[in-house]
């Protein structure tokens, strides 16, 4: 199975936690840890913004990337919110197995 880690910033530690929760309790993500306060700097619209956001860090498979892009997009208040994957090349064999068990399973 494949592994991934997805990051998305919000524009609240609210809708960061809302946004977790679905994800959680509908089985397309094992764990999200939430870094309330990040600076992000962007090119956005012709011009450089300089916002405080919220950093989600999602463990799930990739077979299930898609179903989650799909639901956060319906969620999140951005037009075009940042949902990016990086692939687990390795780790702990009982995390990742817990990881297999937790999600997609309903």
């Amino acid at each position: 199975m494949s592994y991934i880690v997805v990051l998305i910033t919000t524009s609240s530690f609210e809708e960061a936690k809302k946004i977790a929760n679905y994800l959680v309790e509908n089985k397309l993500a094992a764990c999200v840890n939430i870094i309330e306060k990040v600076n992000s700097i962007f090119f956005w619209k012709g011009n450089i913004e300089n916002y405080d956001e919220s950093l989600m860090i999602i463990k799930t498979k990739k077979d299930l990337f898609e179903k989650l892009t799909e639901e956060v997009k319906k969620l999140h208040s951005y037009t075009v919110p940042e949902i990016i994957a990086l692939p687990i090349i390795d780790g702990s064999e009982d995390y990742l197995n817990w990881i297999e068990e937790t999600v997609g399973q309903k």
